[in-house]
């Protein structure tokens, strides 16, 4: 039988705001809390204020925030539930608990075993458990409410519905890594930067840098807890999961120009990743951030960096964006006129007239400085040959290698060229 839950501060009068609906707790909506009045039993008799005072006085002194969050969630929950609910660790301890003299006990029938991935209740005929939602693999919390029926069920997959949505506001509100995550993904306003850095009293102009590991061919969700471990200061490092292939760490510098301990953060993830998981990655690193604020640029940069990587240096593993020169250019710009570029420098013959041996040998060229002699042994042919080569591609396409401002023109058309094919490929 369903009923009101009582008003425990006295009947609210016409324009108190008690008379609406509830707007929660900690972000919950209101509404879980009715309808779990709704469909639950409540006590027949009327609870005491002292009891509600106890349960709140365990909220405000708990040492964990954690076991606060839960607790206030009981207190909104237990007139409504008609037995004993709380929440546990991955040791069974109770943290949380409508029955205060259960907190800090050890539940005899909990079996951490027992809730390897699955999210469904479970049942030991004594209560019944239901994990909440954690990061990653890891067991965190699980919720138990009493007895083993059907309406235990009910009940724990209720409350635990509830004490979910109270922990992922609370760490979405106060949580650092949470606020940086907003902050490179665009979701919090410039202004705001400000107030939630003096509320989190972070550090705003402290030095920092964004990396961003894009794992290929495979993936693994674990990669994210490995990079934790490899930087454990969550107060300055911060490890985030964007996608099922985009890790970011935001790593704290001790000054601006430490590029060595850059690339040695990056050579470190890459190395780990490989030995560990098996997995291959590439790094992209950004420029350094002096302010929170510019973080989003930063995150940008680092996605760009592999982006441009992708077409120019396929080859490289880990690309800083301060090095990708001409090819970070071309990649801004707009294709048409991309296009135009190439027709006007190859007006006598297109570039695909080139074949493979003489691009090769117009890639050693630029390897090595338009230096004819050198560039000769490299490719183990004679000078004249190498010369003859050139003449032939002065023929073709008008431009004389030899002189460094035609080069310049072909090496860039070269790159635009190399940058139009890459995004006739991604389209299929």
């Amino acid at each position: 039988m369903c009923g009101k839950v009582p008003n425990m501060a006295g009947k609210p009068g016409k324009n108190s705001p008690a008379r609406g609906r509830s707007a929660g707790v900690y972000g919950v909506p209101s509404a879980l809390f009715d309808g779990v009045a709704a469909c639950i039993p409540i006590r027949k008799s009327r609870r005491r204020i002292g009891q509600t005072a106890r349960l709140l006085m365990a909220a405000e002194e708990g040492g964990n925030m954690s076991s606060r969050i839960f607790q206030n969630v009981i207190i909104q929950l237990k007139d409504a539930v008609d037995r004993t609910i709380g929440v546990v660790d991955e040791q069974g301890f109770v943290v949380a608990c409508s029955e205060l003299a259960m907190i800090g006990s050890r539940l005899d029938d909990f079996h951490l075993y027992e809730f390897d991935g699955t999210e469904h209740p479970i049942s030991t005929g004594t209560r019944t458990y239901c994990a909440l939602s954690s990061p990653g693999a890891k067991f965190d919390y699980a919720a138990f409410t009493e007895g083993g029926d059907s309406l235990s069920r009910t009940i724990c997959s209720i409350s635990a519905v509830a004490f979910n949505e109270a922990k992922n506001n609370y760490e979405e509100k106060h949580n650092k890594a949470a606020f940086i995550k907003n902050i490179i993904s665009d979701n919090i306003l410039p202004g705001d930067v400000y107030v939630r850095a003096k509320e989190l009293h972070f550090v705003t102009d402290e030095p920092r840098v964004v990396l961003l590991v894009r794992q290929t061919e495979n993936s693994d969700v674990a990669a994210v807890e490995l990079i934790q471990r490899l930087f454990p200061d969550k107060q300055k490092d911060f490890v985030l999961n964007i996608n099922e292939t985009d890790i970011v760490l935001v790593k704290a510098l001790p000054n601006t120009n430490c590029p060595e301990e850059i690339l040695k953060a990056a050579h470190t993830i890459e190395n780990s990743l490989a030995e560990e998981m098996g997995i291959k990655c590439v790094i992209g690193i950004s420029t350094n951030a002096r302010h929170l604020r510019e973080l989003a640029d930063r995150y940008k940069e680092a996605q760009v960096a592999i982006e441009v990587g992708r077409v120019f240096e396929s080859e490289k593993t880990i690309i800083n964006y301060e090095t990708l020169g001409l090819g970070r250019i071309i990649y801004q710009l707009p294709t048409t006129m991309c296009e135009m570029f190439l027709n006007e420098v190859f007006k006598k013959n297109p570039i695909e007239t080139l074949d493979e041996d003489t691009l090769e040998t117009i890639n050693k060229f630029f390897e090595n400085n338009l230096n004819v002699s050198e560039t000769s042994r490299k490719l183990y042919v004679h000078r004249n040959t190498l010369v003859y080569r050139l003449e032939k591609i002065k023929k073709i396409t008008g431009l004389d290698l030899r002189e460094f401002d035609h080069a310049i023109v072909f090496k860039v058309a070269m790159m635009v060229k190399m940058y139009l094919d890459s995004l006739n490929n991604s389209k299929f």
